[in-house]
């Protein structure tokens, strides 16, 4: 069985494959010709070179093929071109969806993200997957783009389409290369560029859990349904603690007010647009860090068997990747507890 991924060159989207691979499955990856393919390195996938928003690419790399793994995201908290974000998660999303419709492939799993899933609750309780949110509650392009693909899986599952839809919170662990804005939050710490922190939090998993969870929802999902991918609610002050206590270093004590960081926010932006470098910290994540994306996955863990592993192991895991591949400078290179006694 010929099974397509998008987003394999990708932090989730490399494991999902490799674990396909594992259990069997002929891999087939859909490449942009501008891809980095570090994250295939000696894996035996087929490269399908295409692009989302090329219809004929998408006919090419569909042929045979009986499931699909769309993990494919232009995941950026800032660009200089909004419309390349809703370009790839929009549109591109919906030309797949149109072109495995009229291949007739068996089964979906669309990688949507815990940023559509409402921050709050009326009852109090934990958000889950039937916390609905609306358009105008998603802050920044990124989150507005991923809810419209969700309705688009949606739309295109209760019209026959077989979608399941998966939403992995913060996913940590090896072979993050961009890196995401998660892991930016670990190089960050690991390069002495955090000296304090804000009052946030967040749900942290291990991205091979996350890939597991694909692949149970591809055998166990319901179609039309949603799953949230998930381990262990987090603050950022216990995320940079148990970063502190994997490396030896020491974790920051100053809380920064959301006011400060938003400000120095804007201020790097500006200072972005007229260098054309990537901004430290991005607008759209000060604003998200406002409220704590604290959620609940039982009920992958209940029609799936879902069963994430603890989160520490992963985030050590995380750390000596970035540290053998040269992502922490000389300055900080960690070490671990033992070590550092």
């Amino acid at each position: 069985m010929t099974t397509l991924v998008t987003g394999a060159t990708g932090f989730v989207g490399s494991h999902v494959a490799r674990q396909l691979l594992s259990a069997g499955h002929r891999v087939r990856a859909l490449v942009r010709p501008s891809s980095n393919l570090r994250a295939l390195e000696g894996l035996s996938v087929e490269r399908a070179e295409g692009d989302l928003g090329d219809l004929i690419s998408l006919d090419r790399a569909m042929r045979g093929v009986r499931h699909v793994f769309h993990v494919a995201a232009d995941y950026r908290l800032w660009t200089r071109n909004p419309e390349e974000i809703y370009a790839t998660n929009v549109e591109g999303t919906r030309k797949l969806f149109e072109v495995a419709g009229q291949a007739g492939v068996e089964r979906i799993v669309y990688t949507s993200t815990v940023a559509t899933i409402a921050v709050t609750t009326p009852d109090g309780e934990l958000p889950s997957e039937g916390t609905r949110a609306t358009l105008d509650q998603m802050i920044g392009h990124y989150k507005r783009s991923k809810f419209l693909a969700e309705l688009e899986a949606l739309k295109s599952a209760a019209a026959g389409l077989p979608i399941v839809i998966v939403n992995p919170t913060a996913p940590v662990g090896p072979g993050d290369w961009k890196p995401t804005p998660t892991g930016r939050i670990i190089l960050d710490f690991l390069n002495g560029k955090m000296p304090a922190y804000v009052d946030t939090g967040l749900n942290v998993v291990g991205v091979e859990d996350v890939a597991a969870g694909h692949i149970l929802a591809a055998g166990r999902g319901r179609i039309g349904e949603r799953y949230i991918l998930g381990a262990r609610n987090m603050t950022l002050k216990e995320i940079l603690d148990a970063l502190a206590a994997i490396t030896g270093r020491t974790a920051p004590r100053v809380r920064l007010p959301h006011a400060v960081a938003l400000a120095a926010g804007y201020a790097d932006e500006a200072i972005a647009r007229i260098t054309g470098r990537e901004p430290q910290i991005p607008v759209e994540g000060v604003k998200m860090s406002r409220h704590r994306m604290f959620v609940a996955s039982d009920k992958a863990e209940r029609e799936l068997g879902y069963r994430p592993k603890t989160v520490e192991p992963a985030l050590e895991a995380a750390v000596r990747w970035y540290e053998r591949h040269g992502y922490v400078g000389n300055r900080a290179r960690v070490k671990t507890v033992a070590q550092a006694a």
